[in-house]
């Protein structure tokens, strides 16, 4: 709190601050508002600038950005700020993953099956591996629902 009670010509600058005049810079130079020279001129200062002052002023002859620059929200806060989801996984559509696997197995049961009276003897039956994999995502997805939206 001690820091915000500075008046701006003895507060510190920081690296996000340096950047955002530069970004000013770059937008009253590409409006024409500065010329080439200027600009370089001011975007050295801004980057070699140690209190907010100095970057104040090399910014106070030129219109205040457009509206307020909005701060980067975190994953979790975007997913705080939307509606509520009442069920994560519907129950509908998990009998549904159910039931594709279900025929998947049959169709892969019946392959197997083919495939060892085609040989003459019982061949291991191999369609338990990508069957075993789905059934243990479907059932990682019903006991830990993930509270997260895809990207």
């Amino acid at each position: 709190m001690e820091a915000q009670r500075l008046p701006l010509n003895q507060m510190r600058a920081s690296d996000t601050e340096r950047d955002l005049t530069v970004d000013r810079l770059a937008v009253a130079y590409s409006e024409g508002r500065l010329d080439h020279e200027e600009y370089e001129r001011r975007v050295g200062a801004a980057l070699t600038s140690v209190l907010v002052g100095e970057l104040r002023s090399l910014t106070a002859d030129l219109p205040g950005p457009e509206g307020p620059i909005p701060l980067p929200r975190s994953h979790r806060e975007r997913y705080a700020a939307s509606e509520p989801r009442t069920a994560l996984v519907p129950w509908e559509e998990w009998g549904d993953e159910w039931r594709w696997w279900l025929g998947v197995a049959g169709l892969l049961t019946g392959v197997w099956g083919v495939a060892s009276l085609l040989g003459g003897e019982l061949v291991p039956y191999w369609p338990l591996v990508p069957l075993g994999i789905w059934a243990a995502v479907l059932l990682a997805s019903a006991i830990w629902p993930s509270e997260e939206e895809p990207p």
